[in-house]
C-alpha cells in the first residue's frame, strides 16, 4: 500500500472508532469488576464502558485490541509542542505507555490489575503537526503472573519509525471492592 492508501485506511479506522465512542455515556452500562482485560476493551468498543479520558486530552484513541496486542492512533498537534517546536516527549511516552500497558491488560484474567513499574522510551525522530497521525502498536513479550513485559513502536503512515519503548508491569490481585484496576490507560 502507498502512503495515501494507508492514510485513507487509518482515517476510516479512526472515524469508525470515534463514531462508536461518541455514543458512550460517562456512566458505565456494565460493571468492569468481574471482567477480564480483554472483556473490558470489548465493552469500551461496544459503548458499554467509557474510554479513559486521557485519550481525549492528548488526541489519541484505541483502534484495535486483541490478546497480547494493542493499537492506538494519535494526532500530533501544535498544542503538544515543547519550547523547541516539536511534540513533547511526554506525548510520545503517554501514547507508548498506553499501547504497552493495554497490550498487557488484554492478557489479564478477571480480578487482576497492573501498573507500570518501568518505562523506557527511545525517540528516534521528532514529531510535528505536519504528520497527520501516528500509530503506537504494543505487543506483549512476557505475560507473567506477577511481572509482565511488552514492547511498542510509534510509526507513521509512511512506515517511518518515530519512537519505540519497553515496559515492565506489576500484575496484582484487584480487591473485589475496588471500582477498577490497573493504570486504566488508553
Amino acid at each position: 500500500m502507498d502512503v495515501e492508501q494507508v492514510v485513507a485506511l487509518w482515517e476510516a479506522d479512526e472515524a469508525r472508532v470515534r463514531a462508536r465512542l461518541a455514543s458512550v455515556d460517562a456512566k458505565p452500562k456494565v460493571n468492569p469488576m468481574g471482567l477480564s482485560g480483554m472483556e473490558i476493551f470489548e465493552a469500551i468498543f461496544a459503548g458499554d464502558l467509557p474510554p479513559p479520558p486521557i485519550g481525549e486530552t492528548l488526541d489519541f484513541l484505541p483502534i484495535h485490541m486483541e490478546p497480547g496486542f494493542a493499537v492506538f492512533q494519535g494526532r500530533p498537534k501544535r498544542r503538544h509542542y515543547n519550547p523547541l517546536g516539536s511534540v513533547h516527549g511526554g506525548w510520545f511516552a503517554t501514547l507508548l505507555d498506553s499501547a504497552l500497558g493495554c497490550a498487557v491488560h488484554t492478557t489479564l484474567p478477571a480480578g487482576k490489575g497492573y501498573t507500570t513499574l518501568e518505562l523506557k522510551v527511545n525517540i528516534v525522530r521528532p514529531l510535528h503537526d505536519r504528520v497527520p497521525f501516528v500509530r503506537a502498536e504494543g505487543k506483549v513479550i512476557h505475560p507473567g503472573r506477577q511481572v509482565a513485559t511488552s514492547e511498542a513502536r510509534i510509526v507513521g503512515a509512511d512506515g517511518k519509525l518515530y519512537a519505540h519503548a519497553t515496559t515492565t508491569c506489576l500484575v496484582f490481585d484487584v480487591p473485589p471492592s475496588a471500582s477498577g484496576g490497573g493504570d486504566s490507560k488508553g
